[in-house]
Parts: structure tokens; sequence; C-alpha cells
């Protein structure tokens, strides 16, 4: 046996059973719990618990929490049972925070055990808009005196009625019972039949006058006087609409991965009637007054939200109120912050601080959203995309520039860095060009080719098939290498003037 069907046969605390009858479908027996056991129910009302208990005696304690298609939540509509833990007055000592709706793994029922201590216990549902879904039980220190006190039992009716109050097509019968110590059952019989254990509330089709009658017993055995209602039923004439219209609701606006809302909602609401055609629609926003709806509803304030709706047709008939609910987030700050980006040059230097034979560029980004691309510029060139550090062995002087691009689209301002590579002062230049004069791409500047050092000459210097990014890299390089060579007495400034003018002229790098 489930444990739904345990707790629903045990009957213990308020109880209203609201579930449809079957033709032909024998309720299950009913049978009275053993421990003390307390239950609350709620349906698709957020302004109250449908049920909930007065009193209770100290120790161990079953709590039930009923939120369900059973106890008449046909809506989805979730509410909490919490205890308070913090405002003065109250017992703090029970911590109980309970999430039930008719559409969770358990089908909106759930139990907990907990100890109660003698004092006054707060109980309230913390859901925004369900503020007056609070109550409260005291905990004696015993049984106390005995139970002579029979439930209380009463009986609704619902159902389409016509302008002489008759029922047209059928009337439903709604038996609830309340009870300090516990419900252990309910019964009613229609039109003087036979007793019946009552599981759901009682649809009556036949036409005629009919009465349903209706009884409690608690679980110290105690019987309610008998209630009893009156009522008539008449067939609907045959183009007569009892038919209620259909309600439906469509939200729209842009969600995050859990499902929550990350902006304004927009619910639009619809109804249709094929008979007489819809007359109005209706909505409720947390528990709010209702309210004619003529446009979509637009939520925007964060937090969870409960949204009722209902139509009536122009016959009267009023759908089955429905209720949609979710949950508004403030939306993430847009990114509009670049990435952060650094770079670092590595390498032999010298003591003039010139990276011998090679430079190294390793540029970094980072960003809390994620970096989508780096690009470098070598002296000037085209950017491309960085998939590795550089490395940079063209004597001369070179600027490295360097930018990134976040998943957002914010591109960090370009930066860029400089810095020398000499040649390998341990290259004796064996295959040194030892020219006469210093040629540039086949123009003969007529400036001696003089030995600089180390056995290379000015030709080994400017190195002409090195292989430049740029015709302005080459140029950049050229002017690098006379400038060393004027301060070192090689060249006179005349001489360097005369050779970079030959590698301006020159197609290399181009």
């Amino acid at each position: 046996m489930s444990v739904r069907k345990m707790l629903r046969r045990a009957g213990v605390g308020l109880a209203a059973l609201l579930l449809v009858l079957a033709p032909g479908l024998a309720p299950p027996a009913y049978a009275v719990a053993a421990a003390q056991t307390l239950t609350w129910t709620a349906d698709g009302d957020v302004t109250r618990y449908k049920t909930a208990p007065a009193t209770a005696v100290a120790g161990e304690t079953t709590i039930v929490f009923e939120n369900s298609t059973a106890t008449g939540n046909n809506v989805g509509m979730p509410h909490t049972l919490t205890f308070d833990t913090s405002t003065p007055g109250y017992n703090h000592d029970v911590n109980l925070n309970i999430l039930a709706n008719p559409f969770d793994a358990t089908g909106g029922l759930h139990t907990a055990t907990v100890t109660l201590t003698p004092g006054k216990y707060r109980y309230f549902c913390t859901i925004p808009g369900h503020g007056t879904m609070t109550g409260e039980f005291t905990v004696t220190d015993g049984p106390g005196d005995p139970d002579t006190t029979p439930p209380t039992v009463t009986g609704a009716l619902s159902g389409t009625q016509n302008p002489a109050g008759a029922y047209v097509g059928s009337a439903t019968v709604t038996v609830t019972a309340a009870d300090d110590r516990g419900v252990a059952g309910i019964e009613y019989q229609v039109d003087d039949t036979s007793w019946t254990p009552y599981t759901a509330p009682v649809t009556v089709t036949a036409p005629g006058d009919h009465s349903v009658q209706f009884r409690a017993t608690d679980t110290s055995g105690n019987v309610s006087t008998t209630g009893s209602v009156q009522f008539t039923v008449v067939a609907p004439e045959p183009d007569e609409d009892v038919t209620p219209p259909v309600a439906t609701i469509a939200l729209a606006g842009d969600r995050d991965d859990a499902g929550n809302y990350t902006g304004p909602v927009t619910a639009t609401i619809s109804a249709t009637d094929d008979d007489s055609g819809v007359a109005t629609i209706e909505y409720q926003l947390d528990g709010g007054t209702w309210t004619i709806y003529t446009a979509p509803v637009v939520v925007s304030a964060p937090g969870t939200h409960m949204l009722h709706y209902r139509a009536v047709d122009n016959a009267g008939n009023v759908a089955a109120e429905q209720m949609s609910h979710f949950t508004v987030v403030e939306p993430d700050e847009p990114d509009t912050t670049p990435p952060a980006v650094t770079a670092a040059v590595t390498g032999t230097r010298n003591p003039d601080g010139a990276y011998v034979g090679v430079a190294t560029v390793t540029v970094t980004a980072t960003d809390d959203g994620g970096v989508a691309t780096i690009e470098t510029q070598l002296d000037g060139g085209g950017w491309t995309p960085y998939t590795a550090p550089l490395r940079i062995t063209a004597p001369g002087v070179h600027a490295v520039g360097f930018r990134a691009t976040d998943t957002s689209g914010n591109t960090a301002a370009a930066q860029s860095t400089a810095f020398t590579v000499v040649a390998d002062g341990t290259d004796d230049c064996a295959d040194s060009d030892l020219r006469d004069t210093v040629i540039i791409d086949g123009d003969d500047t007529e400036v001696p080719n003089a030995d600089t050092g180390n056995g290379c000459t000015i030709n080994d210097r400017i190195a002409e098939r090195a292989g430049y990014p740029t015709h302005a890299a080459f140029v950049r390089h050229v002017e690098n290498v006379t400038r060393g060579l004027v301060a070192a007495g090689t060249l006179t400034d005349r001489q360097a003037g005369t050779i970079v003018r030959a590698a301006a002229r020159s197609s290399i790098g181009a």
C-alpha cells in the first residue's frame, strides 16, 4: 500500500476529500490512526489553508501537508507549510518548511516527523501574495479531558442554476469536516438510500428533487449530527448553453537556463465558447483583486508570481479557475567591459637591453565572460590572430601591437610593446658579405662596406635577405643598424643617411 493511501486511510487531522468518484468504483475502507498526526490541507485559494489543526499534545508528531487535486487544487497552485522560528511569543524549536504542489514528485502529499513541546506554534505560507495564509495551534502537556465533542460537518452545492434556482444538468455536493483532534471518516447518502464512505464530491445528474445527507466521525468515536442539502436538478433545454468557456494563457519573455524570466513577462489570456460566446475574462495577480482582462498583463517585479484567470460566457457559465506561476529574476547587467590584455617580452639581453638573437612575445588576455580572440600586429603590419608566442629574430627595432575581444564583442584598446633585437655576438659571419660597398636591393650606395667587428660587415648587419613583415619594418631595421654604427664611429651621419635612403627606395619587405 502506498504512503498516500495509508495517510488518506488514516484520515487524521482536518479532512476534506475532494476526489471525483468514478462510476462503479468502491471507495477504500477508512481507518483511524493510532499515533498523533497533524494534517494541513490547501487548494487553489491563496488566502487561507483549507484545513489546519488548532490543538495538539507534546511529543513526537507526524506532520502531513497535502496540496493536491485530492484537496481541491486543480490549478497547480504551490503552497508552503512553514513554522515560524523568529516571531516573539511562539515556540521556535521546530524547523519545518514544506513546499507542495499537485504536480510535484509526490503529487502534493508530504510528511515530516517533528517533536512538539508545550506552547504555541505559528505557521504560514512563504510564497509571495499568500500573506494571509497563516495560523497558530496550541500544544498541551497531555491529552487533557476525554474528547466528547463531535466534529463539525458541512455541505456545499455547486453547478449551473436557472433563474428558478434549479441546477441545470447536474449538481455537485462537496462535504467538509473538521475536528480539533482529527476526523476519522465522512459518510453520505443520496435520497435516503444507504450510507457510503465519502471520498470525493458527489455529482447528481438525475432530474428531480434530491436530498444528500452527510455525517462525520472523529478519532475518538464521536459522531456529528447529520447534515443535509436539498436541491432540484432539471434537464437542460435542447439549445441551452450549459458548457463553460475554455480559457488559456500564454507567457512570453526572455528566460535563463533555469527557466526564470530575466525581465518583464507578458501574459496573454484568451477564451473560446462555441455556444453563447465569451462574455468576460478575469485575472488575479498574486492574490490581488479580480480584474477584467482587456489587454496582455505585463509583470516585471522580481519574485515568484501566481496569475489566476477565468472566463464567463454569455449564458453565465463560469470556466474553472486556472493558474499559471512563474519567476522573474533581475536581468544580468550587460557586459561592457573589454578584456584585460598584457604582453611580455622574453629572451637573452645584452647590457644595452637589446634582445640577442631572438625576442619572444607572449600575449595574455582575461575576461570574466570569456575571451573570444586575441590579435597581434608586427611592426605596423596587418592584425593577425594570435595562437602562439611570437618569435622575432630579425635584427632591429620592433613594435608588437596587441588587442583582444571578449565573447560579448567588447574589444580592448590596442596596446604595443617595443624592443630591439641584435644579431647574436657569437656569430663570426663566416659567410660574410665582402663586397666593397654597401649595396641594398642592387642599389650601390658607394659607402664602404666596413668590418663592424666579429668578422661581420655593414651588409651583414643590414641583412637584406633576412625576411621582414613589411617594407617599413626593413627601413626601421636599417635605421637602427646605421644609428648604432654612427655611435660606434664606423659610419658618418651622411653615410648613414645615404644607406637609409637606399633602403627606402628598395622593395625589400614590400
